[in-house]
């Protein structure tokens, strides 16, 4: 497929909106990080590595909580696991990638740039040199942002003053608005999230965000096959 605009620009333009949620959070992370005892160097080869804001934040408190590297890799692994369900609903679009192509485009994936190859994806832009300038600019900015609250941590006593714990929240809410294109959307997306707190409360733990996405999932579909009949 011809790509319409595959510029470096053209990708800034995009990821500008997630840069501005990134640097906060990724700077929140960077300063609880440091105070739990991670080093610079580790706190910027996490963001390298691991490269997941939600993931990140709860391996540092459970870093800091003396909790064993097993648990922390378990509990991680399966916050994460939402990001199968994300790479399966893109793969459709990039199924003629390359096996390699697919497996760096899926492994670059976040919540937020899910959402904007998302929409790119269902307006027919599969471009692929895009795509990949996207995830890279929106990766270098969450290194960026550690660093920056790695070296600013000891300057820092507690980030909630500032309002940077909302950050992460408020960047997925604007990015919600931006894909709820009518009322089935904000349906599932209010239904999804409401379930969501209550298996939370319910003692499911990590798996609450997982079952609450099948189930918004499936309402939406149910409610899209009756309405068309």
């Amino acid at each position: 497929m011809e790509c319409r605009q595959s510029s470096w620009s053209e990708a800034l333009r995009r990821v500008s909106p997630l840069g501005m949620g990134y640097l906060p959070v990724g700077v929140a992370f960077g300063v609880l990080a440091q105070k739990a005892g991670l080093s610079e160097l580790n706190i910027v080869i996490m963001s390298v590595l691991v490269y997941a804001g939600s993931a990140q934040l709860i391996a540092v408190g459970m870093f800091a909580a003396g909790m064993p590297p097993l648990s922390i890799v378990i509990t991680t692994f399966v916050v994460n696991l939402r990001h199968l369900l994300m790479s399966a609903a893109l793969a459709p679009y990039v199924r003629s990638w390359k096996l390699w192509e697919m497996a760096w485009f899926c492994g670059e994936m976040t919540d937020e740039t899910f959402a904007v190859h998302s929409t790119r994806f269902n307006d027919d832009d599969v471009c692929k040199s895009l795509s990949f300038r996207i995830n890279l600019l929106a990766h270098s900015i969450w290194v960026l942002a550690s660093w920056i609250g790695a070296m600013a941590g000891s300057s820092i006593p507690d980030v909630k003053p500032l309002g940077m714990d909302f950050a992460l929240p408020a960047m997925f809410i604007a990015l919600l608005a931006m894909q709820a294109k009518n009322g089935l959307h904000w349906l599932v997306a209010g239904f999804s999230g409401l379930m969501s707190v209550a298996l939370m409360q319910a003692g499911f733990d990590q798996w609450s965000v997982i079952a609450a996405t099948v189930l918004g999932a499936t309402l939406g579909a149910g409610v899209e096959t009756w309405t068309r009949r």
